[in-house]
């Protein structure tokens, strides 16, 4: 994530491919309200159109997910915010099922989901995070292991605070430009986050000399993890000539390498995973979700399960 323009999903495309070149298992994810992924992993503009939404297909992710989860009346009665209990279906990053089936595509050699853009019916009468609950439900019926990635060019700024989707990542790797207004992103989002302890890693974009990279330094501190200086290969992919990425300049690799090490080095820590959507599934039922299914939705919370892989392996 990051301030707008500061250059999340050109990082978001790079590290996409930069593993998917390593044939680990892989899903990307747009949740951007700027829908931009697929066309920065190498699709065309007509192609990136084309790509099935997920927010168009909320009841069939969610009928998907429910299975037969007895906490669950329905696939209307869930938010985007509930999480999985037993009998819930779950999800890995490089399995088969329905919704990757007809909602996945491959892009550019990366297997791609998007949320789908802002719609001109949208206008005055939708929220975009209704479509970004989409991804917030896999990612809280994900079963991940080692070895295994998804990486989310998520929403500019603060708007990623407006679900608890902040908190279903075992990193979140800050995007952040040598200037005022790109530190004050920063700030303000570990503000937030770590009040939920929320990792977050700095990645310094568009960095031109040893001057950008000292100012990141005495902003960030210690959050500083690698940078991405300015790149011909970035910009030829820019103007619609996408490179193999190994011609990648050697130093803008090896931010990415650095970046994998420090996500590799992330533990999961599951219950908390689990207590945090717990967490944000009460804010959401007891804010607007139990008025509007006239039911207690907090119900849905099956207090003893935690989505990991022993507690599923009992179930």
């Amino acid at each position: 994530m990051g301030k707008g323009g500061s250059g999340k999903t050109t990082l978001a495309a790079l590290f996409a491919r930069h593993l998917a070149q390593q044939h680990v298992p892989l899903l990307a994810i747009d949740a951007d309200i700027n829908q931009h992924l697929a066309v920065a992993l190498g699709a065309g503009q007509d192609e990136a159109a084309l790509l099935p939404a997920l927010g168009d297909h909320l009841d069939e992710i969610k009928e998907h997910l429910r299975g037969d989860n007895p906490r669950i009346a329905s696939a209307a009665a869930m938010l985007k915010t509930t999480p999985p209990g037993a009998g819930s279906r779950l999800v890995g990053v490089g399995d088969g099922n329905p919704i990757y089936d007809r909602l996945v595509r491959p892009v550019g050699g990366v297997r791609l989901a998007v949320t789908g853009p802002f719609a001109v019916d949208d206008l005055g009468v939708a929220c975009y995070h209704s479509k970004v609950g989409a991804v917030e439900l896999l990612l809280n019926h994900m079963l991940d292991g080692p070895g295994e990635y998804a990486v989310v060019d998520m929403t500019a700024g603060a708007d990623s605070f407006a679900s608890g989707l902040f908190t279903r990542f075992d990193l979140t790797f800050l995007v952040c430009e040598p200037t005022v207004r790109s530190v004050g992103v920063y700030r303000q989002y570990t503000g937030y986050a770590r009040d939920h302890g929320v990792r977050v890693a700095v990645v310094g974009n568009k960095v031109d000399d040893a001057d950008d990279v000292a100012f990141l330094r005495d902003e960030v501190g210690d959050d500083l993890l690698g940078w991405i200086g300015r790149s011909a290969f970035v910009k030829a992919a820019e103007r619609g000539r996408h490179l193999p990425i190994g011609d990648l300049e050697a130093g803008n690799a090896e931010a990415l390498r650095t970046m994998r090490a420090a996500l590799d080095g992330c533990g999961k820590d599951w219950p908390r995973y689990a207590a945090q959507a717990a967490e944000f599934h009460t804010r959401n039922a007891t804010a607007w979700g139990n008025a509007r299914a006239g039911a207690d939705l907090t119900a849905q919370i099956d207090p003893d399960f935690v989505l990991q892989p022993a507690t599923v392996a009992a179930h």
